[in-house]
Protein backbone atom coordinates (compact mmCIF):
# COMPACT_ATOMS: atom_id res chain seq x y z
CA UNK A 1 0.00 0.00 0.00
CA UNK A 2 1.32 3.44 -1.02
CA UNK A 3 1.66 5.88 1.90
CA UNK A 4 -0.66 8.88 1.80
CA UNK A 5 2.34 11.20 1.96
CA UNK A 6 3.78 9.71 -1.24
CA UNK A 7 0.48 10.36 -3.08
CA UNK A 8 0.41 13.94 -1.88
CA UNK A 9 3.95 14.52 -3.19
CA UNK A 10 2.98 13.26 -6.67
CA UNK A 11 0.39 16.03 -7.14
CA UNK A 12 1.78 19.29 -8.66
CA UNK A 13 1.66 22.11 -6.16
CA UNK A 14 1.88 25.00 -8.63
CA UNK A 15 -0.32 25.97 -11.57
CA UNK A 16 0.63 28.62 -14.13
CA UNK A 17 -1.78 31.53 -13.72
CA UNK A 18 -4.09 32.43 -16.63
CA UNK A 19 -3.62 36.12 -15.81
CA UNK A 20 -0.04 37.47 -15.83
CA UNK A 21 1.23 39.08 -12.64
CA UNK A 22 2.17 42.28 -14.47
CA UNK A 23 0.34 44.16 -17.22
CA UNK A 24 -3.25 44.77 -18.25
CA UNK A 25 -5.44 41.97 -19.57
CA UNK A 26 -7.86 42.70 -22.42
CA UNK A 27 -10.58 40.24 -23.53
CA UNK A 28 -11.89 40.68 -27.07
CA UNK A 29 -14.74 38.78 -28.73
CA UNK A 30 -14.90 38.92 -32.52
CA UNK A 31 -16.75 37.23 -35.36
CA UNK A 32 -14.89 36.28 -38.52
CA UNK A 33 -16.86 35.95 -41.72
CA UNK A 34 -16.58 34.70 -45.28
CA UNK A 35 -19.12 33.65 -47.93
CA UNK A 36 -19.70 30.65 -50.15
CA UNK A 37 -22.24 29.70 -52.82
CA UNK A 38 -24.20 26.68 -51.53
CA UNK A 39 -23.40 23.55 -53.50
CA UNK A 40 -25.90 21.12 -51.95
CA UNK A 41 -29.70 21.32 -52.00
CA UNK A 42 -31.80 18.96 -49.88
CA UNK A 43 -35.46 18.62 -50.80
CA UNK A 44 -38.30 16.49 -49.47
CA UNK A 45 -40.63 15.20 -52.19
CA UNK A 46 -43.43 12.72 -51.95
CA UNK A 47 -46.84 11.44 -52.86
CA UNK A 48 -50.12 11.91 -51.02
CA UNK A 49 -52.92 9.52 -52.06
CA UNK A 50 -56.54 9.32 -50.95
CA UNK A 51 -58.98 6.46 -51.44
CA UNK A 52 -62.11 4.99 -49.81
CA UNK A 53 -60.12 2.12 -48.27
CA UNK A 54 -56.71 1.85 -46.65
CA UNK A 55 -55.59 -0.82 -49.12
CA UNK A 56 -56.56 1.28 -52.13
CA UNK A 57 -54.77 4.36 -50.73
CA UNK A 58 -51.58 2.37 -50.11
CA UNK A 59 -51.71 0.70 -53.53
CA UNK A 60 -52.14 4.01 -55.36
CA UNK A 61 -49.40 5.60 -53.28
CA UNK A 62 -46.98 2.75 -53.96
CA UNK A 63 -47.55 2.93 -57.72
CA UNK A 64 -46.94 6.68 -57.84
CA UNK A 65 -43.91 6.49 -55.57
CA UNK A 66 -42.36 3.79 -57.76
CA UNK A 67 -42.52 6.18 -60.71
CA UNK A 68 -41.07 9.01 -58.61
CA UNK A 69 -38.10 6.89 -57.47
CA UNK A 70 -37.49 5.73 -61.03
CA UNK A 71 -37.46 9.34 -62.23
CA UNK A 72 -34.90 10.26 -59.56
CA UNK A 73 -32.62 7.42 -60.61
CA UNK A 74 -32.91 8.41 -64.29
CA UNK A 75 -31.94 11.96 -63.27
CA UNK A 76 -28.69 10.61 -61.83
CA UNK A 77 -29.48 10.88 -58.09
CA UNK A 78 -27.11 8.48 -56.33
CA UNK A 79 -28.54 5.93 -53.86
CA UNK A 80 -26.60 7.57 -51.00
CA UNK A 81 -28.42 10.85 -51.71
CA UNK A 82 -31.91 9.33 -51.57
CA UNK A 83 -33.59 8.24 -48.33
CA UNK A 84 -37.16 7.59 -47.21
CA UNK A 85 -38.06 10.16 -44.58
CA UNK A 86 -41.70 9.38 -43.85
CA UNK A 87 -44.38 6.79 -44.59
CA UNK A 88 -47.86 7.29 -43.21
CA UNK A 89 -51.47 6.10 -43.39
CA UNK A 90 -54.31 7.87 -41.62
CA UNK A 91 -58.12 7.86 -41.75
CA UNK A 92 -59.99 10.91 -42.98
CA UNK A 93 -63.03 11.99 -40.93
CA UNK A 94 -66.25 13.87 -41.53
CA UNK A 95 -67.35 15.87 -38.51
CA UNK A 96 -71.05 16.56 -37.94
CA UNK A 97 -72.34 18.42 -34.93
CA UNK A 98 -73.90 16.11 -32.39
CA UNK A 99 -72.55 12.97 -34.05
CA UNK A 100 -69.44 10.85 -33.70
CA UNK A 101 -66.78 11.46 -36.39
CA UNK A 102 -67.30 9.22 -39.42
CA UNK A 103 -64.42 7.81 -41.48
CA UNK A 104 -64.80 8.88 -45.12
CA UNK A 105 -61.60 7.43 -46.50
CA UNK A 106 -57.88 7.03 -46.00
CA UNK A 107 -54.79 9.08 -46.83
CA UNK A 108 -51.43 7.47 -47.54
CA UNK A 109 -48.16 9.43 -47.70
CA UNK A 110 -44.62 8.51 -48.70
CA UNK A 111 -41.86 11.12 -48.63
CA UNK A 112 -38.22 10.88 -49.63
CA UNK A 113 -35.32 13.20 -48.81
CA UNK A 114 -33.21 14.01 -51.87
CA UNK A 115 -29.76 15.58 -51.81
CA UNK A 116 -28.79 17.38 -55.01
CA UNK A 117 -25.07 17.99 -55.47
CA UNK A 118 -25.71 20.15 -58.54
CA UNK A 119 -28.09 22.82 -57.30
CA UNK A 120 -28.75 24.21 -60.79
CA UNK A 121 -30.27 20.88 -61.87
CA UNK A 122 -32.58 20.52 -58.86
CA UNK A 123 -35.43 22.54 -60.39
CA UNK A 124 -35.57 20.42 -63.53
CA UNK A 125 -35.63 17.23 -61.48
CA UNK A 126 -38.53 18.58 -59.40
CA UNK A 127 -40.52 19.25 -62.58
CA UNK A 128 -39.89 15.66 -63.65
CA UNK A 129 -41.04 14.38 -60.25
CA UNK A 130 -44.32 16.27 -60.48
CA UNK A 131 -44.88 14.85 -63.96
CA UNK A 132 -44.43 11.36 -62.48
CA UNK A 133 -46.93 11.84 -59.67
CA UNK A 134 -45.19 13.71 -56.86
CA UNK A 135 -47.66 16.15 -55.30
CA UNK A 136 -45.83 17.20 -52.13
CA UNK A 137 -42.54 19.16 -52.18
CA UNK A 138 -40.78 20.84 -49.27
CA UNK A 139 -37.53 22.78 -49.52
CA UNK A 140 -34.91 23.30 -50.67
CA UNK A 141 -32.50 23.51 -47.75
CA UNK A 142 -29.28 24.90 -49.19
CA UNK A 143 -25.93 24.14 -47.55
CA UNK A 144 -22.19 23.85 -48.14
CA UNK A 145 -20.89 20.33 -48.65
CA UNK A 146 -17.32 20.84 -47.38
CA UNK A 147 -17.13 23.99 -45.24
CA UNK A 148 -13.72 23.36 -43.61
CA UNK A 149 -11.74 25.75 -45.85
CA UNK A 150 -14.37 28.47 -45.47
CA UNK A 151 -14.34 28.04 -41.67
CA UNK A 152 -10.56 28.47 -41.65
CA UNK A 153 -10.93 31.71 -43.63
CA UNK A 154 -13.46 32.93 -41.07
CA UNK A 155 -11.09 32.00 -38.21
CA UNK A 156 -8.26 33.97 -39.82
CA UNK A 157 -10.58 36.93 -40.28
CA UNK A 158 -11.66 36.74 -36.63
CA UNK A 159 -8.07 36.74 -35.36
CA UNK A 160 -7.21 39.76 -37.52
CA UNK A 161 -10.24 41.64 -36.24
CA UNK A 162 -9.40 40.76 -32.65
CA UNK A 163 -5.82 42.04 -33.01
CA UNK A 164 -6.97 45.25 -34.69
CA UNK A 165 -9.45 45.87 -31.88
CA UNK A 166 -6.81 45.13 -29.24
CA UNK A 167 -4.43 47.64 -30.88
CA UNK A 168 -7.22 50.22 -30.83
CA UNK A 169 -7.94 49.77 -27.13
CA UNK A 170 -4.25 49.70 -26.25
CA UNK A 171 -3.55 52.95 -28.13
CA UNK A 172 -6.51 54.63 -26.49
CA UNK A 173 -5.19 53.59 -23.06
CA UNK A 174 -1.60 54.58 -23.82
CA UNK A 175 -0.44 50.95 -23.86
CA UNK A 176 0.85 48.39 -26.35
CA UNK A 177 -0.18 44.84 -27.13
CA UNK A 178 2.55 42.51 -25.85
CA UNK A 179 1.15 39.11 -26.77
CA UNK A 180 -1.87 36.85 -26.99
CA UNK A 181 -2.56 34.96 -23.78
CA UNK A 182 -5.33 32.66 -25.01
CA UNK A 183 -7.71 32.02 -27.93
CA UNK A 184 -11.02 30.18 -27.57
CA UNK A 185 -13.51 29.38 -30.32
CA UNK A 186 -16.96 30.01 -28.89
CA UNK A 187 -19.18 29.42 -31.91
CA UNK A 188 -19.38 28.72 -35.62
CA UNK A 189 -21.88 28.60 -38.46
CA UNK A 190 -20.79 26.47 -41.42
CA UNK A 191 -23.50 27.81 -43.70
CA UNK A 192 -26.35 25.86 -42.14
CA UNK A 193 -29.71 25.91 -43.93
CA UNK A 194 -31.56 29.16 -43.37
CA UNK A 195 -34.87 30.51 -44.68
CA UNK A 196 -36.01 28.45 -47.63
CA UNK A 197 -35.88 30.26 -50.98
CA UNK A 198 -38.99 30.28 -53.12
CA UNK A 199 -39.25 28.20 -56.27
CA UNK A 200 -39.31 30.57 -59.23
CA UNK A 201 -41.55 29.56 -62.13
CA UNK A 202 -42.43 31.30 -65.38
CA UNK A 203 -46.12 30.62 -64.94
CA UNK A 204 -47.21 32.39 -68.12
CA UNK A 205 -44.88 30.43 -70.38
CA UNK A 206 -45.91 27.13 -71.93
CA UNK A 207 -42.50 25.68 -71.11
CA UNK A 208 -42.50 26.92 -67.50
CA UNK A 209 -39.66 25.43 -65.48
CA UNK A 210 -38.85 25.51 -61.79
CA UNK A 211 -35.67 27.45 -61.01
CA UNK A 212 -33.68 27.48 -57.78
CA UNK A 213 -31.37 30.41 -57.05
CA UNK A 214 -28.63 29.35 -54.58
CA UNK A 215 -27.46 32.85 -53.63
CA UNK A 216 -24.69 33.02 -50.99
CA UNK A 217 -24.31 31.85 -47.41
CA UNK A 218 -22.30 33.41 -44.62
CA UNK A 219 -19.78 31.18 -42.88
CA UNK A 220 -18.86 32.59 -39.47
CA UNK A 221 -16.63 31.78 -36.50
CA UNK A 222 -16.70 33.56 -33.12
CA UNK A 223 -13.51 33.79 -31.09
CA UNK A 224 -12.70 35.03 -27.59
CA UNK A 225 -9.11 36.29 -27.50
CA UNK A 226 -7.24 37.45 -24.40
CA UNK A 227 -4.35 39.91 -24.85
CA UNK A 228 -1.66 41.20 -22.53
CA UNK A 229 -1.16 44.99 -22.65
CA UNK A 230 1.71 46.96 -21.09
Amino acid sequence: MIPAGALAQAVPTTVEPLVPAQGTVLDVSTEGRTTRVPDVATIRAGVVSQAPTAAAALADNAQRMTRVIAALKRAGVAPRDLATSNVGLSPQYRYTEGQAPAITGYQATNTVSIRFREVAKAGGVLDALVAQGANQIDGPNLSIDKPEAALDEARTDAVKKARARADLYAAAAGLKVVRVISIAETGQDAGAPGPQPVFLARAMASDAKTEIAPGEKDVTVTLSVRFLLQ
